[in-house]
C-alpha cells in the first residue's frame, strides 16, 4: 500500500480522508498547524472507529511558511490537499483567504514536485464553478469556473477560484512529473465526528437549535462527507483522474425550507425548534445590516442553481449516497455527540 500525505487532518473533510485511506491499508502522515492538535484528531478518528496507532503520523506545517512541509512529504506517493481557510462569516479583507488558499496551494504542488510525489488530489469546490454566472436552467459541470471578478463573488468563492487557477497553472509550466486531480465539493454534510467541522455544517446545527427565525430563499447543494472522502481516493488512484476536475454533488439542489422540512419529518421531537417558514427576501436583508453572516447569502436568494454528478460516475464510479442521508446524518451525529443546546434532552 501507499504512503499518503492528508493536509489540515483536524478538519472534516480531511478527518474522513484518513479514516478511508486507513481503512483500505494505506500509511498516512497528516500536516496540522500545531502538534498539540494530535491528540484532538485521534480523538476524531476514534469516533470514527480507528485506532491508527504508528500508521498515523503527524507534522507541523502551515499554509504561509515552507517550513515543514518537506519532511511531511519526504517519501510519500500522493498528497491529498484538503485544508484550505472557509471561515463562518465575510473577512474584513478577502487576501485573508485568498492568500493562504493560493499559496497553500502553490507551497504543497511544490513540495510534492520535489518530493517525487506521483499526485496530488486538491479539494478545491463548488465555489469555483458555480457563481458569478447569469441565471441558468442547466446543471453546472466541471467546464465551468467561477468568474471571480464578477459583483456578488464572495471572498471563499474567489479564494477557490484563483487557488486551483494557480493549481492547474502550476502543473502546467513547473509541474514536471506531478500529476493533478481535483474534486469540487458542493456543501459538505454528514457525521461529524467531533466539534471541528466545516462551515455549511452550521447550517444543520443552527436549524436544530431554533438559532434562525425562518428559512430564506436560498439553494445548497449537498454530499455526505464519506462521499467526498471516497472520491478523493478514487481521483488520488484511477489513471483516468489524471488532469481532471471532479464536481461532488449528490442529487438536485434543496431550498432551505426542504431541508428543514426533512429534518422535521424524519428527527421527530429532536427538530422540533427547527423553523419552516419562509422568510421574505426584505426580511432577509433587513437582518443582512446587522449580521455579516446574513450579508454573504444575499447575491444567492431566489437564484436556483444545480449541478452534475455524471462525470463522477461515468469515470471513477462513483455512486455517492442521497441527499437525504447525508443531511439526516448530520443532524444525528450532532445530537450523538451533544453538540446541540439541550442534547441530552432531545436524544
Amino acid at each position: 500500500m501507499s504512503e499518503v500525505l492528508v493536509t489540515g487532518g483536524s478538519g472534516f473533510i480531511g478527518s474522513h480522508c484518513i479514516l478511508q485511506l486507513l481503512a483500505a491499508g494505506h500509511t498516512v502522515r497528516t500536516t496540522v498547524r500545531s502538534l498539540e492538535r494530535e491528540a484532538d484528531v485521534r480523538a476524531m478518528l476514534k469516533v470514527g472507529g480507528a485506532e491508527p496507532g504508528e500508521r498515523l503520523r503527524f507534522f507541523a506545517a502551515d499554509l504561509l511558511q515552507d517550513d515543514g512541509w518537506a519532511a511531511a512529504m519526504k517519501g510519500c506517493n500522493y498528497v491529498l490537499h484538503v485544508a484550505s481557510p472557509f471561515p463562518a462569516s465575510v473577512p474584513k479583507n478577502e487576501d485573508e483567504l485568498i492568500v493562504p488558499a493560493r499559496q497553500g496551494a502553490l507551497r504543497v504542488e511544490r513540495g510534492a514536485r520535489d518530493a517525487g510525489v506521483k499526485r496530488v488530489v486538491l479539494t478545491s469546490s463548488f465555489a469555483a464553478i458555480g457563481y458569478g454566472h447569469p441565471a441558468r436552467q442547466t446543471p453546472f459541470d466541471e467546464t465551468s469556473w467561477t468568474d471571480p471578478t464578477s459583483s456578488g463573488v464572495t471572498p471563499y468563492a474567489k479564494s477557490k477560484t484563483l487557488a486551483e487557477r494557480a493549481a492547474w497553472d502550476f502543473i502546467a509550466r513547473e509541474g514536471g512529473g506531478l500529476e493533478l486531480a481535483v474534486v469540487n465539493p458542493v456543501g459538505v454534510f454528514g457525521p461529524v465526528l467531533g466539534p471541528d467541522y466545516s462551515t455549511s455544517i452550521l447550517l444543520v446545527q443552527r436549524l436544530m437549535d431554533g438559532a434562525l427565525p425562518g428559512c430564506p430563499r436560498i439553494y445548497f447543494g449537498v454530499v455526505d462527507v464519506r462521499d467526498v472522502a471516497d472520491l478523493h481516493l478514487r481521483a488520488m488512484t484511477d489513471p483516468a483522474a489524471r488532469g481532471e476536475r471532479f464536481l461532488a454533488v449528490a442529487g438536485d439542489f434543496m431550498s432551505m425550507v426542504e431541508i428543514a422540512k426533512l429534518l422535521r419529518g424524519r428527527l421527530g421531537a429532536s427538530a422540533r425548534r427547527v423553523p419552516t417558514r419562509q422568510l421574505p427576501h426584505w426580511l432577509v436583508r433587513l437582518a443582512a445590516l446587522r449580521d455579516p453572516t446574513v450579508r454573504q447569502i444575499l447575491p444567492e436568494l431566489g437564484r436556483i442553481k444545480n449541478g452534475t454528478n455524471e462525470k463522477a460516475r461515468r469515470v471513477l464510479g462513483w455512486r455517492p449516497r442521497s441527499n437525504e442521508e447525508a443531511i439526516v446524518a448530520t443532524a444525528e451525529s450532532l445530537l450523538r455527540l451533544g453538540l446541540l443546546k439541550d442534547s441530552a434532552k432531545r436524544a
